[in-house]
């Protein structure tokens, strides 16, 4: 599913990964773990195409993406769903429609999103919420909208940055058994995380890296000393080529047009516009592993 065969990447003189090697099966559950400035985050936008490596072949569901046109990169990472710390929610939208815009974005029918969200949400547990806005669920709730916007187009590996690191211990867990749930179903799961007492407990396969370097690679424990502070989100605002930046601003336009005789008095959140960090929300895509 996921292959770094010699992977080096290097941000001047300083160092993202060095000869990275690693296979990730389909169906695997892995979990990233490494200090601050380890190397996962580089790891997780090579995967992306954000960032191309210095040398080496990164393979992705067979198909090797070191050396694709830059036209087929929004195919790629449609084989991926993403599951953010911060839940990344449109607040203006309803549970049902922050999920049905992940479908909306990649043109697909109003009937297969008609059949396709209802079925997701039931999966993820929150179907009852579906008329609700972000602002009247809890962060639990709001990370189940998350995991099912970035299920909603089938994909074939789920990312997840530091997914729990705003939940409460009972409530992560909640979030990691439904994560597990999905992976038994067949979805490759990728986890990065610092949450040693969720590693440990998990007892999945860990593979940790270690100033740019895949230093264990095993099921088992964490193996770090737990940091007191997360790891900076490094994560660049503007995966511009995942969509087409303009058509998702239209999209909202569009919306919002539709919406503009909505009477609901609601927190204002300032508005809904595009500033490109949604363009890497929407990652979907790739074969039905649910059905």
């Amino acid at each position: 599913m996921i292959v770094f065969n010699n992977v080096t990447k290097r941000y001047g003189s300083n160092v993202g990964l060095i000869n990275a090697s690693v296979h990730i099966n389909s169906g695997d559950f892995v979990f990233l773990v490494g200090p601050s400035g380890a190397g996962k985050t580089t790891f997780i936008r090579l995967i992306l195409k954000e960032i191309e490596p210095d040398s080496g072949r990164i393979i992705l569901a067979g198909k090797d993406i070191t050396k694709i046109k830059k036209r087929e990169v929004p195919k790629i990472r449609q084989k991926i769903g993403m599951v953010f710390q911060d839940f990344r929610l449109l607040e203006k939208k309803t549970v049902y429609e922050n999920v049905a815009f992940a479908m909306e974005v990649l043109h697909k029918s109003k009937r297969e999103i008609r059949e396709r969200v209802p079925y997701v949400l039931d999966l993820v547990g929150i179907a009852d919420k579906a008329k609700k806005y972000p602002d009247e669920l809890s962060a639990g709730e709001q990370q189940r909208v998350g995991i099912a916007r970035a299920l909603v187009n089938k994909p074939r590996v789920l990312i997840c940055d530091e997914p729990t690191g705003n939940l409460d211990p009972v409530t992560a867990m909640d979030i990691m058994e439904l994560l597990e749930q999905i992976n038994v179903r067949g979805t490759t799961v990728l986890m990065v995380t610092h949450a040693k007492d969720i590693v440990d407990k998990m007892n999945k396969r860990v593979v940790a890296i270690d100033h740019g370097q895949i230093v264990r690679d095993e099921e088992g424990s964490y193996g770090f000393v737990q940091q007191k502070e997360e790891e900076e989100d490094l994560y660049i605002p503007g995966f511009t080529t995942f969509l087409d930046p303009s058509e998702l601003r239209a999209a909202q336009e569009q919306y919002n047009r539709r919406n503009e005789s909505r009477s609901r008095t609601v927190v204002n959140h300032g508005p809904a516009a595009y500033d490109d960090s949604l363009v890497d929300t929407y990652l979907n895509g790739g074969e039905d592993v649910y059905e």
